[in-house]
C-alpha cells in the first residue's frame, strides 16, 4: 500500500570518498522501488551536505529521514529521531547538521515534522568513487530496513527496539 504521508528520504555525502557516498547510493537504489510501488508521496533527495536552505525543502514533508555514513561505531546500520537544536553542527563534518536544519525549520515555518537520522556504517574514507565491501551489506541491509518503514502506517514504530 502506498504511503499516504509525504516522505523525504535525503542523503547527504561525498560519493567520491568510498563510504561516505552510503547515503547517496541508499537514495539512488531506492528511487526505482519507490516509482515501481507506486510510492508518489516519498520524494528523495541528495547533495554533498546539508545547507540552510533545506529548511524550506523539509517544512511540507509529514516525515524527513536523513541519511548519511557513519564512522561511529555503530550496528550496520542506526535509524533515530531526530531533535531541533540550534547548534550548526553536530557529530557531523557537513556544513549543518539534521538538528539545526529541523529547528531552523520550526523557527522559519512553525512547521515540525517527523524526522529521523539513519546512519549506515562505513569503514573506508580514501578518494575513490567506489562502497567497501563490508559497508555494500550495510547499505543492502539499510535499504532493506528504509523500505519496510516507508510501507508501515506508524514510520517510527517500535524505534526503540532498533
Amino acid at each position: 500500500m502506498p504511503a499516504k504521508k509525504r516522505i523525504l528520504i535525503y542523503a547527504f555525502g561525498n560519493p567520491g570518498r568510498q563510504d561516505d557516498g552510503l547515503g547517496n547510493r541508499l537514495v539512488e537504489e531506492l528511487e526505482p522501488w519507490l516509482r515501481e510501488k507506486g510510492f508518489d508521496q516519498v520524494t528523495t533527495e541528495s547533495n554533498y551536505q546539508l545547507n540552510i536552505e533545506d529548511a524550506d525543502n523539509i517544512k511540507d514533508k509529514d516525515i524527513v529521514v536523513f541519511v548519511d555514513a557513519s564512522i561511529e561505531d555503530i550496528d550496520d546500520f542506526h535509524l533515530g529521531l531526530v531533535e531541533p537544536s540550534a547548534g550548526r553542527s553536530e557529530f557531523t563534518m557537513h556544513a549543518a547538521s539534521p538538528a539545526y536544519i529541523l529547528a531552523l525549520c520550526i523557527k522559519l515555518y512553525r512547521k515540525h515534522p517527523e524526522t529521523y537520522m539513519l546512519q549506515i556504517r562505513g569503514y573506508e574514507w580514501e578518494f575513490l568513487e567506489k562502497i567497501s565491501s563490508r559497508a555494500e551489506q550495510n547499505l543492502s541491509l539499510a535499504l532493506d530496513f528504509i523500505k519496510e518503514r516507508i510501507t508501515q502506517e506508524d514510520f517510527g514504530a517500535n524505534l526503540s527496539e532498533e
